[in-house]
């Protein structure tokens, strides 16, 4: 194995150190570097912690579970958390409770019907093709160069281009679209710096400037809505059902953010696990990289070891309990589904990456009516760009450590240069 430093060993007192003390808003670095220790003594000695603020942090896997299938009991709706966060009226406080994710029904039915129209089965398959050749002129690119980096110059183009082609966003125009949801998710965080906040709600303010004028287009010239989720969330149901401008331009936001850091992440994710694996890779590379039943199996496995999204929220909206604990009503609750997708009670040997995993049920995509709604478009193109990039770079090295997000809730690298 190389020397580079992938994931660094934490010791099991150090581990329990910041669980005992731990607050989401004060995480020091090796918590950022290593979280999973931590979650294991969470799981061990505290799974409903009650945390520095009055909220609750969940870490086990059954009891995520029961969250997630109670959508009576615990509410989706961000509103009543993100208003002191954010500010009254400021652009971020309005993106991020008018998005399909931070919503409970009817608004979160609506959006999603609508999405899901244009994200059937069939039109998930009739991307293919265009995934695959995207996938192949970023690699012959990184051929040309005789390396790169996994993430800038592979992993973060891709779901750019996939979502940027569903809102059918011209190419010269997606330059800002990276930073921008980038600046914006980067926001949820839970300790928001002043830099964070500023940056988050000039890009709300420059993503919405910028959709106003496409959607105004796209209103003259319409796409094919069985295609164009723009085209579909303009015109709506056939029942007149349509959304409001608001919704509209933030679920717009929503579309491109939720797909494009998370896939990100699970490509990059990958790809540096595989080099941290060296076994595994072997055996991934003794196979046939085009068996979709089994690439399909290891990109499972990728999503539960390394979430994309670490941690998900919701609200009692009344008095309850979840594993043992008495929640009061209105309790914020933390749902850390990367602590959950490494519980031993659900998955045998969680630490280890095992391609072949059987019965894999992890959490990376949430669960119950908020379960993600592009979950396979991301499953297709986590397996086309993975298998596509061992295949033409079977002998590829990690050249430097590479560069985490420094994240609690989006798990990734920034920066992960490579050669071959």
């Amino acid at each position: 194995m190389s020397s580079v430093v992938i994931t660094p060993a934490m010791t099991p007192g150090r581990a329990r150190e910041i669980a005992d003390t731990l607050d989401l808003r004060a995480l020091p670095p090796d918590f950022y570097a290593n979280p999973y220790p931590v979650y294991a003594a969470l799981r061990e000695r505290e799974p409903v912690k009650r945390m520095p603020d009055g909220s609750f942090l969940l870490t086990r896997y059954a009891d995520l579970v029961a969250v997630y299938r109670d959508a009576q009991a615990f509410s989706s709706d961000k509103k009543v958390e993100f208003t002191p966060k954010y500010g009254a009226g400021s652009p971020l406080l309005e993106h991020h409770t008018t998005s399909l994710v931070f919503n409970d029904p009817p608004l979160h039915t609506r959006v999603r019907k609508l999405i899901m129209g244009a994200l059937t089965r069939r039109a998930i398959a009739g991307m293919e093709a265009g995934l695959v050749q995207l996938v192949d002129r970023l690699l012959d690119g990184i051929e040309a160069k005789g390396g790169g980096d996994l993430v800038e110059d592979f992993a973060s183009a891709i779901p750019v281009e996939i979502i940027g082609n569903l809102l059918g966003v011209p190419h010269d125009e997606r330059g800002p679209l990276r930073a921008w949801s980038l600046a914006i998710l980067g926001a949820l965080e839970p300790r928001l710096t002043p830099q964070q906040e500023e940056l988050g709600n000039r890009s709300v303010r420059e993503f919405t400037d910028y959709l106003r004028g496409l959607v105004a287009q796209r209103r003259r010239q319409p796409g094919d809505p069985e295609h164009d989720v723009l085209t579909r969330l303009i015109q709506g149901e056939e029942a007149g059902e349509q959304l409001s401008e608001s919704e509209l331009l933030q679920n717009c936001i929503f579309i491109l953010n939720a797909g494009h850091e998370t896939t990100t992440n699970l490509i990059g994710n990958a790809l540096v696990a595989l080099h941290e694996w060296p076994a595994q890779k072997e055996a991934l590379l003794r196979g046939a990289l085009d068996d979709e039943a089994r690439m399909a199996t290891a990109v499972e496995e990728f999503l539960r070891f390394e979430s994309s999204n670490q941690l998900g929220n919701r609200r009692a909206l009344r008095a309850c309990e979840v594993g043992g604990v008495a929640l009061p009503e209105g309790a914020l609750v933390t749902l850390c589904i990367g602590a959950a997708n490494r519980d031993p009670a659900q998955f045998a040997h969680p630490d280890v990456l095992d391609l072949a995993r059987p019965e894999n049920r992890h959490l990376a995509f949430g669960f119950g009516i908020h379960q993600c709604a592009g979950l396979s478009l991301a499953r297709l193109e986590g397996r086309i760009a993975i298998g596509r990039f061992l295949a033409r770079f079977r002998a590829y090295r990690l050249t430097e450590s590479p560069t985490r997000g420094g994240r609690a809730r989006f798990r990734g690298f920034l920066r992960a240069p490579f050669a071959f």
